[in-house]
Protein backbone atom coordinates (compact mmCIF):
# COMPACT_ATOMS: atom_id res chain seq x y z
CA UNK A 1 0.00 0.00 0.00
CA UNK A 2 1.04 3.16 -0.98
CA UNK A 3 1.74 5.89 1.91
CA UNK A 4 0.79 9.50 0.86
CA UNK A 5 2.01 12.13 3.12
CA UNK A 6 0.53 14.37 5.28
CA UNK A 7 0.25 17.52 3.13
CA UNK A 8 -0.76 21.08 5.01
CA UNK A 9 0.27 23.17 3.63
CA UNK A 10 0.32 24.53 -0.13
CA UNK A 11 3.83 23.99 -1.77
CA UNK A 12 4.91 25.55 -4.84
CA UNK A 13 8.23 24.68 -7.09
CA UNK A 14 10.35 26.72 -9.36
CA UNK A 15 13.76 25.57 -10.56
CA UNK A 16 16.92 27.86 -12.76
CA UNK A 17 19.49 26.36 -14.30
CA UNK A 18 23.10 28.08 -15.23
CA UNK A 19 24.71 29.37 -18.12
CA UNK A 20 26.41 25.46 -18.69
CA UNK A 21 23.94 23.58 -18.62
CA UNK A 22 24.04 22.27 -21.70
CA UNK A 23 20.22 23.09 -22.95
CA UNK A 24 21.09 26.67 -22.33
CA UNK A 25 24.78 26.63 -23.73
CA UNK A 26 21.55 26.05 -27.00
CA UNK A 27 20.13 28.64 -25.99
CA UNK A 28 22.43 30.99 -25.93
CA UNK A 29 24.14 30.37 -29.30
CA UNK A 30 21.05 30.23 -30.85
CA UNK A 31 20.49 34.13 -29.60
CA UNK A 32 23.77 34.79 -30.33
CA UNK A 33 23.15 34.41 -34.11
CA UNK A 34 19.57 36.03 -34.37
CA UNK A 35 21.78 38.73 -32.87
CA UNK A 36 24.07 38.91 -35.73
CA UNK A 37 21.72 38.77 -38.24
CA UNK A 38 19.97 41.66 -36.63
CA UNK A 39 22.99 43.45 -36.27
CA UNK A 40 23.34 43.73 -39.97
CA UNK A 41 20.06 43.21 -40.94
CA UNK A 42 17.19 44.14 -38.82
CA UNK A 43 14.29 42.69 -40.78
CA UNK A 44 15.91 39.07 -40.89
CA UNK A 45 13.60 36.22 -40.60
CA UNK A 46 15.54 33.44 -38.30
CA UNK A 47 14.51 30.31 -36.67
CA UNK A 48 17.80 28.71 -35.22
CA UNK A 49 17.62 25.64 -33.52
CA UNK A 50 20.79 24.56 -32.03
CA UNK A 51 21.87 20.52 -30.29
CA UNK A 52 24.64 19.75 -28.03
CA UNK A 53 26.16 16.64 -27.55
CA UNK A 54 30.07 15.74 -26.48
CA UNK A 55 32.34 17.34 -28.58
CA UNK A 56 29.81 18.09 -30.66
CA UNK A 57 27.42 20.68 -31.90
CA UNK A 58 24.45 21.15 -34.59
CA UNK A 59 23.37 24.63 -35.48
CA UNK A 60 20.02 23.91 -37.64
CA UNK A 61 17.12 25.93 -39.03
CA UNK A 62 15.92 28.41 -41.70
CA UNK A 63 16.87 32.53 -42.80
CA UNK A 64 15.69 35.10 -44.55
CA UNK A 65 18.36 37.84 -44.86
CA UNK A 66 21.28 39.04 -46.83
CA UNK A 67 23.17 39.56 -44.12
CA UNK A 68 26.55 37.44 -43.63
CA UNK A 69 27.33 35.39 -40.59
CA UNK A 70 29.89 32.92 -39.36
CA UNK A 71 27.81 30.22 -37.47
CA UNK A 72 30.90 28.32 -36.40
CA UNK A 73 32.75 31.77 -34.95
CA UNK A 74 29.69 32.46 -33.03
CA UNK A 75 29.35 29.39 -31.48
CA UNK A 76 32.71 28.71 -30.37
CA UNK A 77 32.82 31.96 -28.85
CA UNK A 78 29.63 31.91 -27.00
CA UNK A 79 30.95 28.16 -26.01
CA UNK A 80 34.09 29.54 -24.66
CA UNK A 81 33.01 32.54 -22.85
CA UNK A 82 31.04 30.16 -20.58
CA UNK A 83 34.19 28.21 -19.96
CA UNK A 84 34.20 25.30 -21.72
CA UNK A 85 37.83 25.93 -23.00
CA UNK A 86 39.45 22.31 -22.48
CA UNK A 87 38.81 19.03 -22.74
CA UNK A 88 39.40 17.97 -19.04
CA UNK A 89 36.07 19.62 -18.03
CA UNK A 90 34.36 17.56 -20.56
CA UNK A 91 33.56 19.74 -23.63
CA UNK A 92 36.17 22.14 -25.25
CA UNK A 93 34.54 24.70 -27.53
CA UNK A 94 37.84 25.49 -29.57
CA UNK A 95 37.61 21.75 -30.58
CA UNK A 96 34.57 20.45 -30.74
CA UNK A 97 32.86 19.44 -33.75
CA UNK A 98 30.16 21.89 -35.72
CA UNK A 99 27.75 20.84 -38.16
CA UNK A 100 25.81 24.07 -39.71
CA UNK A 101 22.47 22.91 -41.64
CA UNK A 102 20.81 26.26 -41.89
CA UNK A 103 18.73 26.93 -45.23
CA UNK A 104 16.12 29.53 -46.39
CA UNK A 105 12.76 30.39 -44.89
CA UNK A 106 10.20 29.08 -46.66
CA UNK A 107 8.68 31.28 -48.86
CA UNK A 108 5.06 30.24 -48.39
CA UNK A 109 6.29 31.48 -44.48
CA UNK A 110 7.83 34.50 -45.79
CA UNK A 111 4.72 35.85 -47.98
CA UNK A 112 2.31 35.66 -44.40
CA UNK A 113 4.72 37.60 -42.85
CA UNK A 114 5.67 40.71 -45.09
CA UNK A 115 2.30 42.19 -45.98
CA UNK A 116 0.82 44.75 -48.42
CA UNK A 117 1.11 48.52 -46.29
CA UNK A 118 3.60 47.52 -44.17
CA UNK A 119 2.04 45.58 -42.16
CA UNK A 120 3.36 42.25 -40.17
CA UNK A 121 1.58 38.92 -40.09
CA UNK A 122 2.67 36.41 -37.47
CA UNK A 123 5.01 34.23 -38.21
CA UNK A 124 3.18 31.29 -37.03
CA UNK A 125 0.13 30.25 -35.12
CA UNK A 126 0.17 30.01 -31.94
CA UNK A 127 -0.98 30.70 -28.23
CA UNK A 128 1.17 33.11 -25.84
CA UNK A 129 0.52 33.43 -22.15
CA UNK A 130 2.24 36.52 -20.26
CA UNK A 131 1.85 36.84 -16.22
CA UNK A 132 2.16 39.01 -13.45
CA UNK A 133 1.45 38.71 -9.94
CA UNK A 134 2.42 40.69 -6.72
CA UNK A 135 4.48 38.10 -4.72
CA UNK A 136 7.53 39.96 -5.65
CA UNK A 137 8.73 43.93 -6.36
CA UNK A 138 9.60 41.89 -9.88
CA UNK A 139 6.01 41.19 -10.25
CA UNK A 140 6.94 37.37 -10.36
CA UNK A 141 6.55 34.56 -8.80
CA UNK A 142 8.71 34.48 -5.69
CA UNK A 143 10.17 30.55 -6.55
CA UNK A 144 11.69 31.77 -9.48
CA UNK A 145 13.24 34.57 -8.76
CA UNK A 146 14.79 32.54 -6.08
CA UNK A 147 15.61 29.87 -8.23
CA UNK A 148 17.71 32.41 -10.71
CA UNK A 149 18.97 34.21 -7.86
CA UNK A 150 20.41 31.38 -6.29
CA UNK A 151 22.31 30.65 -9.72
CA UNK A 152 23.27 33.74 -10.56
CA UNK A 153 24.94 33.97 -7.17
CA UNK A 154 27.09 30.77 -7.52
CA UNK A 155 27.78 31.41 -11.13
CA UNK A 156 29.40 34.61 -9.99
CA UNK A 157 31.34 33.27 -6.81
CA UNK A 158 32.66 30.58 -9.59
CA UNK A 159 33.95 32.95 -11.86
CA UNK A 160 35.79 35.48 -9.00
CA UNK A 161 37.40 32.01 -8.07
CA UNK A 162 35.50 32.21 -4.69
CA UNK A 163 33.90 28.84 -5.01
CA UNK A 164 36.36 26.20 -4.37
CA UNK A 165 35.58 23.67 -6.60
CA UNK A 166 32.53 24.10 -8.80
CA UNK A 167 32.56 23.68 -12.74
CA UNK A 168 30.14 24.97 -15.06
CA UNK A 169 26.87 22.51 -14.52
CA UNK A 170 24.37 23.80 -12.17
CA UNK A 171 20.54 23.62 -11.21
CA UNK A 172 18.56 24.79 -8.68
CA UNK A 173 14.92 24.19 -7.00
CA UNK A 174 12.95 26.41 -5.04
CA UNK A 175 9.61 25.28 -3.13
CA UNK A 176 7.72 27.87 -1.96
CA UNK A 177 5.36 27.64 1.49
CA UNK A 178 2.39 29.52 0.51
CA UNK A 179 -0.25 28.91 3.24
CA UNK A 180 -0.12 32.44 4.11
CA UNK A 181 -0.14 34.38 0.74
CA UNK A 182 1.47 37.52 2.90
CA UNK A 183 3.87 35.97 4.75
CA UNK A 184 5.64 33.63 2.18
CA UNK A 185 8.68 30.99 3.29
CA UNK A 186 10.77 29.14 2.00
CA UNK A 187 10.24 25.55 2.16
CA UNK A 188 13.25 23.69 0.60
CA UNK A 189 16.31 24.25 -1.75
CA UNK A 190 17.71 22.16 -3.39
CA UNK A 191 21.24 22.42 -5.83
CA UNK A 192 22.85 19.94 -8.27
CA UNK A 193 26.56 21.85 -8.65
CA UNK A 194 29.25 19.67 -10.78
CA UNK A 195 32.41 19.99 -9.02
CA UNK A 196 35.81 18.63 -9.56
CA UNK A 197 36.96 15.26 -8.63
CA UNK A 198 39.11 15.67 -6.05
CA UNK A 199 36.87 17.42 -3.58
CA UNK A 200 36.53 18.19 0.25
CA UNK A 201 32.44 17.23 -0.01
CA UNK A 202 31.65 18.76 3.29
CA UNK A 203 33.27 21.98 2.75
CA UNK A 204 31.48 22.13 -0.54
CA UNK A 205 28.26 21.80 0.98
CA UNK A 206 28.89 24.16 4.04
CA UNK A 207 29.96 26.75 1.55
CA UNK A 208 27.16 26.17 -0.71
CA UNK A 209 24.41 26.35 2.22
CA UNK A 210 26.06 29.63 3.83
CA UNK A 211 27.46 31.38 1.38
CA UNK A 212 24.48 30.75 -1.30
CA UNK A 213 21.72 29.48 0.13
CA UNK A 214 21.01 31.47 3.11
CA UNK A 215 22.80 34.67 1.53
CA UNK A 216 19.71 34.41 -1.31
CA UNK A 217 17.38 33.67 1.75
CA UNK A 218 18.59 36.80 4.04
CA UNK A 219 18.69 39.24 0.78
CA UNK A 220 14.84 38.94 0.51
CA UNK A 221 14.23 38.58 4.23
CA UNK A 222 13.01 35.53 3.94
CA UNK A 223 13.38 32.01 6.67
CA UNK A 224 16.54 30.72 7.02
CA UNK A 225 14.70 27.24 8.76
CA UNK A 226 14.17 25.62 5.45
CA UNK A 227 15.18 22.53 4.20
CA UNK A 228 17.69 21.58 1.78
CA UNK A 229 19.33 18.93 -0.77
CA UNK A 230 22.58 19.22 -2.30
CA UNK A 231 24.35 17.15 -4.71
CA UNK A 232 21.16 14.08 -3.76
CA UNK A 233 23.31 11.83 -5.51
CA UNK A 234 26.70 12.81 -3.77
CA UNK A 235 28.41 13.19 -7.22
CA UNK A 236 28.11 15.06 -9.64
CA UNK A 237 31.87 15.48 -11.56
CA UNK A 238 30.42 14.80 -15.24
CA UNK A 239 28.43 17.64 -16.10
CA UNK A 240 27.69 19.85 -19.15
CA UNK A 241 27.43 18.74 -22.84
CA UNK A 242 29.44 15.56 -21.94
CA UNK A 243 26.98 14.48 -19.09
CA UNK A 244 23.60 15.16 -21.19
CA UNK A 245 22.85 16.71 -24.79
CA UNK A 246 21.39 20.32 -24.86
CA UNK A 247 18.29 21.40 -27.22
CA UNK A 248 17.40 24.88 -27.71
CA UNK A 249 13.91 25.76 -26.12
CA UNK A 250 14.14 22.92 -23.21
CA UNK A 251 13.68 25.34 -20.54
CA UNK A 252 10.69 27.09 -21.11
CA UNK A 253 9.58 27.54 -17.54
CA UNK A 254 13.50 28.58 -17.04
CA UNK A 255 12.86 31.20 -19.46
CA UNK A 256 9.36 32.56 -17.66
CA UNK A 257 7.84 31.97 -15.28
CA UNK A 258 8.66 28.95 -13.27
CA UNK A 259 5.47 27.16 -13.82
CA UNK A 260 3.35 29.30 -12.26
CA UNK A 261 1.76 30.19 -15.35
CA UNK A 262 0.50 28.19 -18.80
CA UNK A 263 2.76 28.23 -21.66
CA UNK A 264 1.45 27.54 -25.16
CA UNK A 265 4.45 25.52 -26.26
CA UNK A 266 6.32 28.08 -28.24
CA UNK A 267 10.30 28.08 -27.95
CA UNK A 268 11.82 32.30 -27.69
CA UNK A 269 15.62 31.51 -28.70
CA UNK A 270 17.00 31.95 -31.94
CA UNK A 271 13.41 33.36 -33.07
CA UNK A 272 13.21 36.95 -35.12
CA UNK A 273 10.43 39.57 -33.91
CA UNK A 274 8.25 38.63 -36.44
CA UNK A 275 7.76 34.95 -34.54
CA UNK A 276 5.06 35.52 -32.15
CA UNK A 277 5.89 32.92 -29.99
CA UNK A 278 8.44 35.32 -28.63
CA UNK A 279 6.87 38.69 -29.83
CA UNK A 280 3.49 37.41 -27.97
CA UNK A 281 4.74 36.26 -24.64
CA UNK A 282 6.82 39.62 -24.54
CA UNK A 283 3.49 41.68 -24.58
CA UNK A 284 1.61 39.49 -22.82
CA UNK A 285 3.68 39.76 -20.13
CA UNK A 286 3.52 43.36 -21.01
CA UNK A 287 -0.48 43.82 -20.65
CA UNK A 288 -0.33 41.44 -17.76
CA UNK A 289 2.52 43.65 -15.51
CA UNK A 290 0.56 46.22 -15.97
CA UNK A 291 -2.62 45.61 -15.34
CA UNK A 292 -1.59 43.70 -11.54
CA UNK A 293 0.57 46.90 -11.32
CA UNK A 294 -3.07 49.04 -11.29
CA UNK A 295 -4.37 46.86 -8.88
CA UNK A 296 -7.23 45.85 -10.95
CA UNK A 297 -5.91 42.32 -9.85
CA UNK A 298 -3.65 40.99 -8.00
CA UNK A 299 -2.75 38.12 -10.44
CA UNK A 300 -3.46 38.19 -13.97
CA UNK A 301 -2.78 35.78 -17.06
CA UNK A 302 -3.08 36.75 -20.60
CA UNK A 303 -3.33 34.64 -23.37
CA UNK A 304 -2.68 35.76 -26.67
CA UNK A 305 -3.89 33.48 -29.88
CA UNK A 306 -2.85 33.97 -33.70
CA UNK A 307 -3.11 32.45 -36.90
CA UNK A 308 0.05 32.62 -39.77
CA UNK A 309 -0.01 35.85 -41.43
CA UNK A 310 -2.87 37.50 -39.52
CA UNK A 311 -1.64 40.81 -38.33
CA UNK A 312 -3.63 41.08 -35.08
CA UNK A 313 -4.78 38.10 -32.78
CA UNK A 314 -7.38 36.11 -33.08
CA UNK A 315 -8.30 36.15 -29.69
CA UNK A 316 -7.66 37.33 -26.18
CA UNK A 317 -8.59 35.11 -23.06
CA UNK A 318 -7.61 36.69 -19.50
CA UNK A 319 -7.86 34.21 -16.04
CA UNK A 320 -7.12 36.68 -12.58
CA UNK A 321 -7.60 33.42 -10.46
CA UNK A 322 -10.32 34.98 -8.53
CA UNK A 323 -7.99 37.84 -7.59
CA UNK A 324 -9.58 40.31 -9.75
CA UNK A 325 -10.99 43.74 -8.29
CA UNK A 326 -14.53 43.47 -7.62
CA UNK A 327 -16.78 45.31 -10.01
CA UNK A 328 -14.94 44.64 -12.54
CA UNK A 329 -15.32 40.85 -14.85
CA UNK A 330 -12.93 39.04 -16.61
CA UNK A 331 -14.95 39.98 -19.75
CA UNK A 332 -14.71 43.42 -18.94
CA UNK A 333 -10.65 43.41 -18.64
CA UNK A 334 -10.56 41.98 -21.80
CA UNK A 335 -12.43 44.81 -23.17
CA UNK A 336 -10.28 47.18 -21.71
CA UNK A 337 -7.23 45.44 -23.34
CA UNK A 338 -8.34 45.60 -26.28
CA UNK A 339 -8.90 49.59 -25.39
CA UNK A 340 -5.55 49.89 -24.15
CA UNK A 341 -3.34 47.47 -25.81
CA UNK A 342 -2.40 47.08 -29.64
CA UNK A 343 -1.49 43.40 -29.84
CA UNK A 344 -0.97 43.58 -33.62
CA UNK A 345 2.39 41.99 -34.72
CA UNK A 346 4.02 45.14 -36.26
CA UNK A 347 3.00 47.39 -33.35
CA UNK A 348 4.06 44.77 -30.51
CA UNK A 349 7.41 44.53 -32.34
CA UNK A 350 7.74 48.59 -32.85
CA UNK A 351 6.29 49.28 -29.07
CA UNK A 352 8.87 46.81 -27.27
CA UNK A 353 11.12 47.87 -29.17
CA UNK A 354 12.22 44.45 -30.43
CA UNK A 355 14.53 44.95 -33.48
CA UNK A 356 17.24 46.53 -31.00
CA UNK A 357 17.12 43.91 -28.22
CA UNK A 358 20.38 42.13 -27.56
CA UNK A 359 18.28 38.43 -26.84
CA UNK A 360 21.54 36.59 -25.75
CA UNK A 361 21.57 38.36 -22.59
CA UNK A 362 18.34 36.67 -22.19
CA UNK A 363 19.02 33.53 -22.70
CA UNK A 364 19.83 33.15 -19.14
CA UNK A 365 17.57 33.73 -16.14
CA UNK A 366 14.91 34.33 -17.59
CA UNK A 367 13.47 37.13 -19.87
CA UNK A 368 10.90 38.20 -17.56
CA UNK A 369 11.52 39.92 -13.83
CA UNK A 370 15.06 41.28 -14.96
CA UNK A 371 15.79 44.52 -12.82
CA UNK A 372 19.22 43.95 -14.24
CA UNK A 373 18.53 45.06 -17.82
CA UNK A 374 15.95 47.88 -19.54
CA UNK A 375 13.69 45.86 -21.09
CA UNK A 376 10.26 47.40 -22.55
CA UNK A 377 8.06 44.90 -21.91
CA UNK A 378 8.67 45.14 -18.21
CA UNK A 379 7.52 49.06 -18.35
CA UNK A 380 4.73 50.22 -16.38
CA UNK A 381 3.82 53.08 -18.71
CA UNK A 382 -0.06 51.89 -18.86
CA UNK A 383 -0.60 51.59 -14.95
CA UNK A 384 -2.12 55.49 -15.03
CA UNK A 385 -4.24 54.90 -17.60
CA UNK A 386 -5.49 51.21 -16.54
CA UNK A 387 -6.13 53.03 -13.17
CA UNK A 388 -8.81 55.21 -15.00
CA UNK A 389 -10.67 51.71 -15.55
CA UNK A 390 -11.44 51.13 -11.36
CA UNK A 391 -14.31 50.76 -10.12
CA UNK A 392 -16.06 54.06 -8.78
CA UNK A 393 -16.34 53.70 -5.07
Amino acid sequence: MKLIPNITHPLFTSESVAPGHPDKICDQIADAILDAFLKQDPHAKVACEVFITTNFVLIGGEVHSHAQVDYQVIARKVITEIGYINDEIGFNGFTCEIKVLIHEQSPDILQGVELKNHQIGAGDQGIMFGYACQQTSEYMPLAIVLAHELIKRATKLRKEKKFKYALLDMKAQVTIDQEDPKNLKIHTILMSIQHQANYDEKQFKTFIHTEIMQYIANKYHLNLDFKYLINPTRKFVIGGPAGDTGLTGRKLMVDTYGGAACHGGGAFSGKDPTKVDRTGAYYARYIAKNIVAANLAKICEVQLAYAIGTPEPIAIFVNTHQTIISGLTEAKLTEIIYQVFDCSASAMIDKLELLKQNYQQLSTYGHFGRNDLQLPWEKLDKVSLLKTYLPKK
